[in-house]
């Protein structure tokens, strides 16, 4: 009965300890996401701010896997190159060692203070309070949680069976080091099974030797979460956590037959005892840190040819099909779905900057640049395939058609270009200066943003099926984002007569999305007017009256 109680006690802190670091985590990303992401994605040009941000990041969010879950989105996207990431990651480990170090210091007594502090903020109204004070109660709640894991292992420490369990793992290094791995992978943290180890020096009947070698298998432990929560992420994600795996293992494998010789080197250097399993957990990492990043280059081409890209290239296109020209028709079917893609590419970049007004998230602008690039080549190979088949007799209906693919990807190209150059700028303005439309201007330009991703979509349709009534339909709602635009802005004038300090610091960026949005739908519309054209519905660009 008492063995039991005693482990509900420890499972129960070490659950606390947990729960205070994802506390930390939500708290921080809360009050200062938006900016730790743009900081922790500007600080990754060079070698030592790389470093520097993977160390900063995962202080602030008392978790490496975070930090790791987040460049390795950034890879994902090419907005980091390989190097850089393993970079930040080294610098990320020397973080979690820096923060097991921190909260061993004996503070535990301001965990209350903390705890109070920190509940009072999260009763403000702004976020950056309200995470703030979640933040500060995580980090009370850890120092509570070691105060706690050293009341519930002190009945353990003059165990019987305790002892000779250690003395088993002190006879066999390996089987230690993977069972330490085992309980971090449970605990999907590194920092927590460190502090468990750091409870159990504090007893005084672990040996140094065996201290070291726990201590390595919780870094080891501690990189296979990223590594599971990437496995079905694109390959550009997968390898930079795969890399971390790997430099943690080979710098495991290399220090475990030295860890007898480090034991003794410990005892004669002025470290204290119970202090150890993080003395150990911060030079470790720092010594990993100064060796592999030297070898950074090597080790993003190592996982690159580990984990290598599919065959296919995605900018390949995959309709235009060379035995097909001599068909007319069916070259012709392939070259419209091949624009239909397009416009599902286009589709794509506008839901990422729709994503991005709402969550600040400067993430979601990372892709937009990518995927331009590849409308750019994609339109540019449907013109030329298209204009080869033009150079045969295919008839007129044919070379209609023809014209009216090449025209749809153009438009569908401006498109491309007027959210990268445009909308894209206008949002890392807003997101990178911490600015904040106001409620009614924020409603107003996602309801047009999502007037527009509903119009890219009648427009696809319409392009695939020439529907003459839907084809009127989009030429009608382009003329209701016309009035949409035109009230908005009126509306936004109106507020900067009231003085509404949150539309006067957004004016130029709101007036700015207006505009390109209405753009956009113009393009959009664009599609239309050969349908009507053709079903002589239009008259000097205007819809002719039914009846």
């Amino acid at each position: 009965m008492e063995s039991a109680i005693v482990s509900i006690n420890l499972f129960g802190a070490v659950a606390l300890l947990l729960f205070g670091l994802s506390q930390v985590k939500d708290g921080v990303q809360r009050a200062f996401g938006a900016r730790l992401k743009a900081g922790l994605a500007a600080g990754t040009r060079d070698g030592v701010r790389s470093f520097l941000a993977g160390l900063i990041a995962t202080i602030a969010l008392q978790s490496s896997t975070a930090t790791a879950l987040m460049i390795a989105s950034f890879a994902e996207r090419n907005l980091v190159a390989p190097r850089m990431a393993q970079i930040v990651l080294l610098g990320a480990n020397v973080g979690t060692a820096m923060t097991a170090w921190i909260v061993s210091l004996g503070i535990g007594w301001l965990s209350s203070l903390l705890v109070l502090v920190g509940v009072v903020l999260s009763r403000g109204t702004s976020n950056a309070r309200k995470g703030g004070g979640s933040a500060l109660v995580g980090v009370g709640l850890m120092l509570l949680s070691l105060h706690l894991i050293g009341i519930a292992t002190e009945p353990v420490r003059t165990s019987a069976a305790l002892s000779a369990f250690l003395v088993m793992l002190d006879n066999a290094w390996p089987v230690a080091l993977i069972f330490s791995a085992l309980l971090a992978i449970l605990a999907s943290s590194s920092l927590a099974i460190v502090v468990l180890i750091l409870s159990l020096a504090a007893s005084g009947g672990i040996s140094t030797g065996l201290i070291i070698v726990l201590v390595l298998g919780a870094n080891l432990g501690g990189a296979v979460p990223p590594v599971l929560a990437t496995l079905r992420a694109p390959i550009s994600a997968r390898r930079v956590t795969i890399g971390n795996l790997i430099v943690r293992a080979i710098g495991c494998l290399v220090a475990l037959p030295l860890a007898g010789y480090s034991a003794q080197l410990f005892d004669i250097l002025p470290l204290s005892h119970d202090k150890l399993p993080v003395d150990a957990h911060l030079i470790f990492n720092l010594a990993l840190a100064m060796l592999a990043w030297p070898l950074s280059r090597p080790l993003a081409a190592l996982t690159a040819r580990l984990l290598p890209e599919p065959s296919s290239m995605p900018d390949a296109p995959s309709y235009l099909d060379e035995e097909k020209l001599s068909t007319p028709v069916a070259a012709l079917a392939g070259a419209s779905r091949e624009v239909l893609a397009v416009g599902d590419l286009i589709e794509s970049m506008l839901g990422q900057a729709s994503d991005a007004l709402q969550h600040a998230d400067p993430s979601k602008l990372a892709a937009i640049s990518v995927l331009e690039g590849r409308v750019d080549r994609l339109q540019h190979q449907i013109k030329v395939y298209v204009s080869r088949l033009g150079q045969a007799d295919i008839g007129e209906d044919n070379r209609r058609r023809a014209m009216d693919v090449v025209d749809y990807a153009i438009n569908l190209e401006h498109i491309g270009d007027i959210i990268e150059k445009g909308l894209l700028s206008e949002l890392a303005k807003k997101i990178s200066s911490g600015l904040t439309f106001s409620r009614d201007g924020h409603e107003e330009l996602t309801r047009l943003f999502a007037i527009t991703l509903d119009n890219l979509r009648m427009a696809q349709t319409v392009f695939a099926t020439r529907d003459a009534a839907l084809a009127r339909r989009l030429v009608e709602v382009k003329e209701d984002v016309r009035r949409l635009e035109r009230q908005s802005a009126e509306r936004h004038l109106q507020r900067l007569r009231d003085g509404r300090a949150e539309s006067i610091e957004t004016s130029s960026l709101h007036l700015d999305m207006l505009r390109d949005l209405k753009r956009i739908n113009a393009h959009i519309a664009s599609v239309a007017h050969p349908i009507l054209d053709d079903n002589g519905l239009l008259i000097e660009s205007r819809i002719r009256q039914a009846g």
